[in-house]
């Protein structure tokens, strides 16, 4: 059983961050999502989700400390060994609370 830690809005430090990502190239149909959801895990923290879009890009909006976020920015950079990442743009999105993990949408 995976251990989940409920973050609140009381709970959400003044370093937490929150940054939508549309990560673009052969990102679809390359275990991108899921590699995704495996990272946040390990760095451990991170919330959010990530999907795929009609025009062919990954969306993602990923929520944690700053430090692990920045870390989490620069893997979806390089993505899993089949993808090939041309452009990640990045947003700085409000903070939100009550995420529990970091998870794949469709």
């Amino acid at each position: 059983m995976t251990d989940v830690t409920r973050t609140t809005s009381e709970e959400v430090g003044k370093d937490t961050v929150r940054r939508k990502l549309c990560i673009t190239g052969k990102v679809q149909g390359v275990w991108f999502r899921d590699s995704a959801r495996q990272e946040a895990e390990r760095l451990g923290g991170v919330t959010g989700w990530i999907k795929n879009d009609p025009d062919g890009s990954v969306v993602a909006e990923v929520q944690g400390p700053a430090d692990k976020v920045e870390r989490f920015v620069q893997w979806c950079h390089k993505g899993p060994d089949a993808a090939r990442v041309d452009k990640v743009e990045t947003t700085t999105k409000p903070v939100e609370g009550d995420e529990s993990r970091f998870q794949v949408t469709r």
